[in-house]
């Protein structure tokens, strides 16, 4: 019997060996001509002047240059920066009290995790529009409206941004919060800790894992921002600088790249496709100095 089986895994093994390629070939094929290639060939265009394709002129840094002296992108990029800090911090503490207090065997808890997640499931687009309804009743008493004043836009995506994803961040702390040990809770209350000395000191340094899985995909998701931005503001308002530039107050980054390549200006689409390099290597940066910092804060159960 052994040497059945021994036999049987090693035919499994040479059949695994001789047929993967036919299996992971056609995945692999995807991901080289849905990702791999364009990414490429987007970094190469940025180094273009183009209007199509197959017209475009190498112009070396020229797109950079011009992306770095764009008032209207570096506006864009303080107003993200903002906006990504102030909704990670916002959602994750929201997400874990809502994720604490659905872990301590209340009534219903399974159908407050089921209302609170419903609404990640909506598209941005429509989500966008659904508050700038609900914004402007509100502001419409007051003689004003989310489109007239930046702060009203501002605190307008944040809020959005907090209902849409504070249910999808909760499931994964309420995944944490129920793997830290009960023994480590049961030795904590034995010594006398308090209920915040243990949240601190027992809690947290066990959910780690979550909350850097957490703070990732919050802090990529804010910079990420386009459809809720679009459908929001648009980025209104906007002001008009000494020069002529105009600088749309509460336009985001991926907006800001949009905007730039499908501008009156053909010439853009090079600047605009720099502005997206840009975009790439400082969202990349980011999270990766993150999940590394944040990875190191994770302890070994």
């Amino acid at each position: 019997m052994k040497q059945k089986k021994i036999a049987g895994g090693s035919t499994i093994r040479a059949y695994t060996r001789r047929w993967w390629p036919l299996f992971l070939g056609p995945v692999v094929c995807a991901f080289i001509i849905g990702f791999v290639w364009p990414f490429i060939q987007g970094i190469y265009l940025s180094f273009c002047k183009f209007r199509l394709i197959s017209d475009a002129q190498f112009i070396g840094l020229g797109n950079y240059i011009k992306a770095f002296q764009d008032p209207s992108f570096i506006h864009a990029f303080w107003y993200t920066a903002l906006f990504a800090v102030v909704s990670l911090v916002i959602i994750n503490v929201l997400a874990f009290a809502v994720a604490c207090a659905l872990t301590q065997g209340i009534k219903g808890s399974n159908l407050f995790r089921t209302v609170f997640f419903m609404p990640n499931l909506i598209g941005g687009i429509v989500l966008g529009y659904i508050w700038s309804m609900i914004f402007d009743g509100i502001l419409g008493r007051f003689g004003t409206s989310i489109l007239l004043e930046s702060r009203f836009g501002f605190w307008g995506l944040i809020i959005l941004m907090c209902w849409q994803q504070v249910g999808y961040m909760m499931i994964i702390y309420i995944a944490g919060l129920q793997a830290v040990p009960e023994d480590m809770l049961e030795a904590a209350r034995i010594d006398g800790a308090t209920r915040s000395q243990t949240l601190f000191r027992v809690t947290i340094p066990n959910v780690m894992p979550s909350i850097t899985i957490c703070m990732f995909l919050s802090l990529t998701n804010g910079f990420k921002l386009f459809d809720q931005n679009l459908a929001l503001t648009g980025g209104q308002p906007f002001i008009i600088q000494s020069g002529g530039t105009t600088v749309k107050t509460t336009e985001m980054l991926a907006l800001n790249i949009y905007n730039t390549f499908y501008g009156s200006s053909s010439a853009s689409q090079g600047t605009a496709q720099a502005k997206a390099v840009i975009f790439f290597i400082l969202v990349a940066g980011l999270g990766l100095a993150q999940l590394a910092y944040t990875r190191r804060k994770e302890v070994q159960q």
